[in-house]
């Protein structure tokens, strides 16, 4: 009952936001900056939860989330580009957003079944490897997908007209990691992270669901590619390096450990940040480093620790009466 209870409260919260967002840009009461703005942020949103299952969820550090999403776009890219005079845009994109997904879980099963088998600070290191060398072998394919050139004339996204399909895709994203992670394959999963030895000692099968969590987080990176390349109109592998997969891991990092909210705030607000302090062009990313810096030293301060035991005992007490 309370679990239905908070599904439907967080799917109020996306309707209000669903809305609120439509009405500012079809007034025009956004500018063209912040509109631009809408649908990286659902992109990165949908990115970081899935990552979220990896790394909050799993306990695994993954750095070639990058390399994955690279994979659904270039897939999703390619056959955006060969189908836009076959297939109405509406199934074009669709066809798109489930090529990309699959192409991405495949390769996320490729590099999962023998990277999973270390841990810690070994698999960060080979992931992370592991995103270079697929940026390696797109930018060496140049007859398919342009090499460093890029993939260009990709059907681009408008922003208000996609905005429904993408804000969609978005919810799915979310309820799909949150039931994943209430389920009985979720419990293992986080069951995994708490304890390995226990958990391999109890008769889960460690591997298999390590490899589950790794599985539905490409397909889901390679969804969000899809759309990142549907978006900008043009792919090039250097936007795919090590530094797109760090950011999406400080967004996991900055909403909390296995906080699926949380995840959902950081990447809004690391999205919309670097252009909010625009303005200030001398000192943006100076401010953006501070801002930065100052958010991770509360979100482990006491007095985070405080305010949420006190909304716990205020929740608690609400319960009881």
């Amino acid at each position: 009952m309370k679990k239905n209870k908070n599904i439907i409260i967080n799917l109020g919260i996306a309707i209000l936001v669903y809305i609120a967002v439509m009405i500012l840009t079809t007034q025009g009461i956004l500018n063209r900056q912040m509109t631009s703005l809408i649908i990286p942020i659902c992109v990165y949103v949908i990115l970081a939860v899935s990552l979220s299952l990896v790394v909050g969820f799993l306990g695994e550090l993954s750095l070639g989330h990058a390399g994955f999403m690279s994979v659904g776009a270039y897939t999703g890219g390619i056959f955006l580009i060969r189908t836009q005079n076959v297939l109405s845009p509406f199934f074009s994109l669709l066809g798109a957003l489930l090529l990309g997904g699959i192409a991405a879980a495949v390769m996320g099963t490729v590099i999962g079944i023998p990277v999973l088998r270390l841990k810690g600070d070994y698999l960060a290191i080979v992931t992370l490897a592991s995103g270079e060398i697929i940026k390696s072998i797109i930018n060496a394919m140049t007859n398919i997908t342009g090499g460093a050139q890029g993939l260009s004339g990709i059907p681009r996204l408008t922003n208000v007209n996609n905005f429904t399909l993408v804000f969609i895709l978005v919810l799915i994203t979310i309820l799909l990691v949150s039931n994943l992670v209430n389920s009985r394959h979720g419990r293992a999963v986080c069951a995994v992270r708490d304890n390995y030895i226990a958990a391999e000692a109890v008769g889960i099968p460690v591997s298999k669901f390590k490899i589950l969590a790794f599985v539905v987080a490409a397909f889901l990176a390679g969804v969000a590619g899809v759309v990142f390349a549907g978006n900008i109109g043009i792919l090039k592998p250097v936007q795919f390096d090590y530094n797109m997969s760090i950011e999406i891991l400080v967004m996991v990092v900055l909403g909390g450990m296995g906080n699926i909210k949380g995840s959902i705030l950081a990447a809004v607000i690391l999205t919309l940040l670097p252009e909010v302090l625009r303005g200030a062009s001398d000192y943006r990313m100076l401010l953006y480093a501070i801002v930065l810096i100052s958010m991770m030293l509360f979100n482990n301060s006491s007095l985070k620790q405080n305010f949420l035991e006190k909304y716990n005992l205020r929740k608690a007490k609400k319960e009881v009466s």
